[in-house]
């Protein structure tokens, strides 16, 4: 019997399949879905400061300002303690998740102020979360904004969370850093306990008709999990976080390359949404399958194998892989050149 399990942040865990923030954890019976399906963990759909941000400002002017010129209205207030809010609704979620599944729940914090990241996180924590994984969502567009200035952000935030909650920190990060492997060293100091490669930031469209610029939802393909799977294979043994990958993840093949360069566990959100959640049952019975015919005996045995320090060419994973694919390019037959 081959051994699937794995350890990520800490957490032992039956398998490296771990379902990425999406819908499905809004609701218990997806999530049971999941966790039956052969999910090894879950993290949760994202905590949103500025949806709490933009609630306090409505809840403000709904319940306390609408007397301003009718002061007959005072009487007629509602009741704020009887509307439960975003953030309540979310914090119940996660507990009642935590109460429902018996893999760990992870949730997941996008914040926008220091003093935020703090008090939500603190909060994640103490309704029951696992860990909490920080998704940081930083445009640099600021050009007088230097790349030292944008990674000490997410220092200074990783280390006033670490003085705050005891539960592990992974940090999703942006594949636009310059120096991925020196930031990742860098959070590892800084006390994170893992990192997740890379952040599918949905890229805005512009409507040609209008000419207004729109928000676009594109699901990923299998072609995207390369890069993660490169900077995976660089980074293996060269930190001791705890690695994830996550985006472009569809079939037990994509899942094979990323725990071959060292992946501890692979997240998945758009191909659970275009299959459902028994996809996963059958990547996990192909992965079992490969695993056995190939004589390895657990997945441990198999992680970080063709990483780049124990490739056969390391050198594939830089300069020289690029060289050889123009090298070896050829134009279709019968396309004139």
């Amino acid at each position: 019997m081959v051994d699937l399990t794995t350890t990520y942040l800490g957490l032992k865990l039956d398998s490296p399949l771990v379902p990425s923030a999406s819908p499905f954890s809004k609701d218990i019976a997806a999530a049971h879905r999941l966790e039956d399906a052969g999910a090894a963990a879950l993290v949760m759909h994202s905590l949103f400061q500025e949806k709490i941000d933009a609630e306090v400002l409505h809840q403000e002017r709904f319940f306390y300002q609408q007397s301003l010129g009718h002061a007959e209205a005072d009487s007629f207030h509602p009741l704020p303690h009887a509307v439960q809010s975003y953030q309540e609704q979310y914090l119940e979620q996660l507990q009642k998740l935590k109460s429902a599944l018996d893999i760990p729940v992870i949730a997941s914090l996008n914040g926008t102020s220091l003093s935020g990241w703090i008090d939500y996180g603190k909060d994640l924590q103490q309704a029951g979360a696992d860990a909490l994984e920080l998704n940081i969502y930083q445009v640099a567009a600021n050009i007088e904004e230097s790349s030292e200035t944008v990674e000490n952000r997410y220092l200074e935030i990783l280390q006033a969370l670490k003085q705050q909650v005891s539960i592990p920190i992974t940090i999703k990060l942006s594949s636009q850093f310059s120096s991925p492997l020196h930031f990742a060293k860098r959070l590892e100091m800084a006390g994170a306990s893992g990192i997740a490669i890379f952040n599918r930031f949905y890229q805005p469209d512009i409507d040609l008709e209008t000419l207004e610029v729109l928000p676009k939802l594109e699901l990923s393909t299998s072609a995207e999990a390369l890069l993660r799977i490169r900077w995976t294979a660089l980074l293996y043994g060269r930190v001791k976080l705890s690695l994830a990958v996550t985006g472009g993840f569809h079939t037990a093949p994509d899942v094979l390359k990323a725990l071959l360069a060292g992946a501890d566990v692979v997240h998945l959100c758009s191909v659970i949404l275009k299959e459902g959640a028994g996809h996963l049952t059958n990547i996990l019975d192909e992965l079992a399958l490969w695993l056995d015919e190939h004589e390895y005996e657990s997945i441990q045995q198999l992680k970080g194998s063709v990483s780049q320090q124990h490739a056969i060419d390391p050198s594939a994973y830089e300069r020289a892989n690029y060289v050889q694919v123009l090298d070896n390019y050829s134009h279709p037959a019968g396309v004139w050149r």
